[in-house]
């Protein structure tokens, strides 16, 4: 059976056929993991450039930032359209995963561009670390020390939906000019839970690790390397933000 991933993108039912409920599977195209790791390999060569370009473009003055807004909201909106598409039409995946990477790119350059201006340094300590830990959680996954039992599953994809719940209150809170106390703010309470959240942003990888590997197993068709590729993405990028919220409230405290 394949199994659960916090990642909403990578669910029970993403390699089945919802008409029959039978496992979809292609003999002369099949998915395989080296096409997968590839395929991650260009999604985050794409999220780079734009990226790049994006940090390009924003510039600081005397009261702030100037051009990050746009590409901080168009990456942000069109990462989501695009996410929703690739969740809803997995089909789409080979074109709608680069869109949602590119897109994405935006996003993260404008909000990276930000971070680096006030704290010069915190970037490619974010980066270290979320590739750090993309290999250390591969390599414990690989090697057995780590294993994706159901227990594990089920205790990080409580623990993903918890997360996703306060951030959503925060988010429409927000809109009355009312704070999630704490969380936010950079003393051992708000530390201690962007800890928390990286720990459990960095768990998913696992659980993602777990389902590429069964979908790979399970014969799934061509199309699902690019999906595989992009439920990975979507984790890592959670991470890497994680880890900027993180860093800037260690800093913060200096």
């Amino acid at each position: 059976m394949i199994g659960r991933s916090g990642n909403p993108a990578l669910k029970d039912s993403t390699f089945l056929d919802l008409s029959s409920g039978a496992v979809v599977q292609r003999d002369s195209k099949a998915m395989t993991l080296n096409g997968t790791v590839n395929k991650t390999g260009m999604l985050l060569l794409l999220c780079v450039i734009t990226a790049a370009f994006a940090w390009s473009q924003v510039q600081f003055t005397e009261t702030g930032s100037v051009g990050a807004m746009p590409y901080i909201l168009g990456g942000a909106i069109g990462g989501l359209v695009f996410a929703i598409a690739t969740i809803v039409k997995k089909e789409w995946a080979p074109v709608t995963a680069p869109l949602y990477a590119l897109t994405e790119g935006f996003f993260l350059g404008a909000i990276s561009a930000i971070f680096e201006h006030r704290f010069p340094g915190i970037v490619m300590q974010a980066v270290m670390l979320t590739f750090g830990t993309l290999f250390a959680l591969l390599f414990a996954y690989r090697s057995g020390l780590i294993k994706a039992t159901e227990n594990f599953k089920l205790g990080v994809v409580a623990a993903t939906g918890g997360i996703a719940l306060v951030y959503l209150a925060s988010f429409v809170l927000s809109f009355f000019d009312v704070r999630v106390p704490f969380i936010h703010e950079s003393g051992l309470i708000g530390i201690g839970f962007s800890l928390f959240v990286v720990v459990i942003a960095a768990l998913n990888l696992v659980l993602d690790f777990d389902f590429i590997e069964s979908g790979v197993e399970q014969n799934a068709p061509k199309y699902m390397e690019w999906y595989g590729a992009f439920g990975l993405m979507v984790t890592l990028v959670w991470l890497y933000v994680e880890f900027l919220r993180l860093l800037s409230k260690l800093q913060s405290r200096d």
